[in-house]
């Protein structure tokens, strides 16, 4: 329901209220009021016709005086009955008889008068009632009754006060509901206010709960919605920012990596040229510095490979899919980083089944993805520990399994540990995960983390056992 609805509906409910409670309190003083004039008629009536009797009767008895007892409660506060003459015949105030009256001063009827004596009875309203006594067509006099109305001012007053009482009560209901209604919409906006403070300070976690469908509620909605986009737009930005700072930064390292291949061409050049010259006479030596030739040309090959794919990050790989036996693999793998793994007390446990089946996948692009891993679980255990490799088949999936027990991956840090140039360490430019995510993905593979801060953490690579259809 709309705001304007509401107040609409208020005001009319209070005028209702309004009318219908002076209609009600009218209604029962008019019906007080009759009541009160019926009785007055007809104690006027009973005067009347005792004051006729007395003036047609031809005894001298008055009983004015034992009426006018009884009467006094009523209202009626003298009796006179007055002769053709002017004359006071017979009066309820016995020090009236046989005064004069004059008659052109009477007024027929009933009408308002001051009384003359002062005290308390001067704030009272006396009437006096004058009605000509006629038998045939004589008229014999008149009689003179004096009344103090009190009872029906007093109904009007009590009329008068109910009324006021009752609009008072009424207004007083309105205004708690009017303060009532202005706090619970001030309060919103004022909460909303506090809210547009918060977002134009750069807070977008802000929500408002939606709890009515007025305009409060509407302009409830309208924020969020307008914070909705906000965040929206701020994280569009956020990735335009990291797209463009990608961008530059790749850029650089792509023309990094263009100069290192020239040096790790002369490197492998002078290994084979060493190879050729120097190892006929090292005699005893011979085999020794052969295998450390020939490590130092692997590991020249290895960075080429990854140069080559830094260099073309960018664009489709191209796989060229083998049959690769994984404990063929892990052997030319593992001897390249032993010296490095034993000086930092690492040991390597294999869990592979012997009757694992080959994988078809490109073997120099694994063997990267299996130094990655085990560099990795290496720098997060800087005091020693142990690399647990595992494999298992699983329906058409091989699931190579990499566990180490270094300090963990945050919570905050989970869904970032693939995106490019991210580290957490000093050295490195974070593209080794990143690699190893796209390379296991062009495969049609994946890779599922699970990590506890302080515990370990344990990368399982899923790989499809043939070559996927396409």
């Amino acid at each position: 329901m709309k705001l304007n609805t509401k107040l609409i509906i208020i005001m009319l409910s209070l005028l209702i209220l309004t009318l219908l409670t002076l209609f009600i309190l009218n209604q029962s003083a008019q019906t007080a009021l009759v009541n009160e004039i019926q009785v007055s008629s007809q104690e006027i009536s009973k005067a009347v016709q005792m004051s006729i009797e007395d003036l047609t009767s031809s005894t001298e008895t008055s009983r004015l005086n034992d009426y006018l007892i009884k009467a006094r409660e009523k209202g009626i506060n003298e009796i006179n009955i007055i002769n053709t003459e002017g004359e006071i015949v017979d009066s309820s105030n016995p020090e009236k008889i046989g005064k004069k009256r004059e008659l052109k001063k009477l007024e027929k009827g009933i009408h308002a008068k001051r009384r003359p004596t002062g005290g308390a009875l001067l704030s009272q309203k006396e009437y006096e009632v004058v009605v000509p006594v006629i038998v045939g067509d004589e008229q014999l006099g008149y009689v003179q009754i004096n009344m103090l109305l009190d009872n029906i001012r007093d109904i009007q007053e009590a009329n008068f006060i109910h009324r006021l009482f009752a609009t008072g009560i009424v207004f007083a209901v309105g205004i708690a509901l009017i303060i009532f209604l202005a706090r619970r919409y001030t309060t919103p906006i004022q909460n909303l206010v506090e809210d547009f403070k918060r977002v134009s300070a750069g807070d977008l976690s802000v929500t408002i709960p939606v709890e009515s469908n007025d305009e409060i509620g509407e302009m409830a909605k309208g924020f969020n919605n307008m914070v909705e986009k906000l965040r929206e737009r701020e994280t569009l930005e956020k990735r335009l920012y990291e797209a463009e700072h990608l961008s530059r930064v790749g850029q650089l390292a792509s023309g990094i990596a263009h100069e290192i291949r020239n040096p790790l061409n002369y490197i492998s050049l002078a290994i084979d040229h060493l190879k050729t010259e120097m190892l006929p006479n090292c005699g005893d030596q011979r085999a020794e510095l052969e295998d450390l030739a020939n490590k130092i040309k692997e590991e020249v090959r290895r960075a080429n490979y990854m140069v080559v794919n830094f260099m073309n990050y960018g664009r489709p790989l191209k796989l060229r899919r083998t049959q690769v036996v994984y404990h063929e693999l892990l052997d030319k793998v593992l001897p390249v980083l032993q010296d490095r793994l034993e000086e930092q007390h690492i040991f390597v446990e294999q869990q592979i089944p012997t009757d694992l089946p080959p994988l078809w996948v490109d073997g120099e692009l694994l063997r990267n993805c299996i130094l990655n891993f085990v560099s990795n679980a290496s720098q997060a255990m800087p005091d020693g520990g142990t690399i647990t490799l595992g494999a298992a088949l699983d329906g058409g999936l091989v699931k190579l399994t990499f566990r180490d027990q270094g300090r963990g991956i945050s919570p905050d840090d989970m869904n970032k540990v693939f995106q490019p140039y991210f580290t957490t360490r000093d050295v490195g430019i974070g593209l080794g995960l990143a690699i190893t995510e796209r390379i296991i993905k062009e495969h049609g593979g994946a890779i599922e983390i699970e990590s506890t801060v302080g515990t370990g953490t344990t990368f399982t690579v899923s790989l499809p056992l043939q070559q996927k259809e396409t």
